[in-house]
């Protein structure tokens, strides 16, 4: 392994003929640079789509009511129900691995401005909320605070507005803290402002939104103590997916509805929806692994058939060092060493060229700006060791033929050879 003269007559060969060299090199190189390619383009749609994700409760169920559609108890078809503060007590009762129960209310849109501040006025969607909502949505309080269950209790109030809100109803650098909004005709003041946490500045809806408290919105709005839908997050170690089923079945008592009647209530599991992702990412890395080593297996196919010929231009040299006696094992490592030198050197040109190319495209994306569904492609220092381990398995593979090849040769045969 650290012979001069092996490594010097392993130069000698690769160099002999330079064109032959390089394009079988290209092969090998263009595998693990396509491989690398591929796993920094999938890493960098997971990256996109996990940031839509972030800061949301991804084990989190929604769900609503609809009209029924079996009569039961008396009851007809075709009826509307409410849920009521009610069931969310009782699903905290009989759904003990239930994290979070957030009853939600929210102000219907209308055709004109329902929020005024001075002469300046929009429309804007308006919830009615708990204060643990701020887990289970992708928002962050970025000035002042959010609204607490102090606020609640005594039905204060107050509101949070978004930070899209501050930039239309304020004036540049006007803090809204204490300032108050009408609301549908009912004052609230502003005690906070948020960000979202996936925001990247755009569309319509960003950071418009106005939060209450729910007793309060409630109060105003002549709601109740109807809710209009639930976020439902499960404690870690337990699945929404799996308590689904009891958390229906247990409103749908609640409600008199048929246990049966499968369009009474409505809901959208994120948590089925969220795995359904992670599959995605991981059938993404087998198809990006599956073509890389493809591509790398034409190459290494190359590499092989060039490390014949050469053999085969080499024959009467073999015969001569077998006739002076040099050991089979000895021959059958050169040529190894050979294959295993050009697979490894084309491989990490391939890397470098790989790693130029993931660093020219993030610094382009940086240049455009944010991109949807797609963020900081990159690999790991795990993928390019795994890369390594390839091109030496490949480098073996591509030198075990001619090596064993080589060795068959009959010394006084090979002497023969012109």
């Amino acid at each position: 392994m650290f012979n001069k003269d092996r490594w010097r007559e392993i130069l000698e060969v690769l160099s002999t003929n330079v064109w032959r060299t390089v394009a079988t090199a290209f092969g090998v190189g263009w595998g693990i640079f396509i491989l690398i390619i591929l796993l920094a383009a999938g890493k960098g749609l997971e990256n996109g789509i996990r940031q839509d994700f972030n800061g949301v409760a991804t084990n989190t169920m929604f769900m609503w009511t609809q009209t029924t559609t079996m009569a039961h108890q008396g009851l007809p078809e075709g009826r509307n129900f409410n849920f009521k503060l009610s069931d969310v007590d009782l699903l905290r009762r009989s759904v003990p691995e239930l994290r979070i129960i957030s009853p939600r209310n929210s102000m219907r849109q209308t055709e004109g401005d329902n929020v005024i501040r001075g002469l300046e006025s929009g429309q804007y969607r308006v919830f009615g909320d708990y204060p643990e909502i701020i887990e289970q949505n992708p928002i962050y309080a970025a000035k002042g605070r959010f609204f607490n269950h102090n606020d609640i209790r005594a039905k204060r109030k107050v509101v949070v507005i978004g930070d899209g809100i501050r930039q239309d109803l304020y004036e540049e650098g006007e803090d809204p803290l204490g300032t108050y909004l009408k609301v549908n005709g009912v004052n609230f003041m502003v005690v906070g402002t948020y960000k979202e946490k996936t925001s990247d500045g755009g569309g319509q809806n960003s950071e418009r939104e106005i939060f209450m408290p729910f007793t309060t919105f409630s109060q105003a709005f002549n709601r109740a103590d109807n809710v209009g839908w639930m976020a439902i997050t499960a404690k870690d170690g337990s699945s929404i997916s799996d308590l689904k089923n009891k958390v229906i079945s247990t409103v749908k008592q609640s409600r008199k509805v048929h246990p049966d009647d499968e369009r009474a209530i409505g809901h959208f599991d994120l948590y089925q929806q969220f795995n359904r992702v992670e599959s995605l990412f991981g059938a993404l890395k087998f198809v990006a692994y599956f073509v890389g080593i493809l591509v790398l297996l034409s190459g290494i196919i190359g590499v092989s058939n060039i490390m014949l010929i050469v053999i085969k231009e080499r024959t009467k040299e073999i015969g001569i060092r077998r006739a002076l006696g040099e050991d089979p094992w000895s021959i059958r490592l050169q040529i190894l060493m050979e294959s295993i030198f050009l697979t490894i050197i084309s491989g990490m040109v391939g890397i470098i060229f790989g790693a130029l190319s993931i660093y020219g495209i993030n610094t382009l994306l940086e240049s455009l700006g944010p991109v949807d569904m797609f963020l900081n492609p990159s690999v790991s220092l795990g993928v390019v060791i795994s890369a390594l381990v390839i091109l030496v398995v490949s480098g073996l593979l591509a030198g075990f033929i001619p090596a064993n090849s080589a060795i068959r040769v009959r010394p006084i045969e090979a002497l023969r050879t012109e």
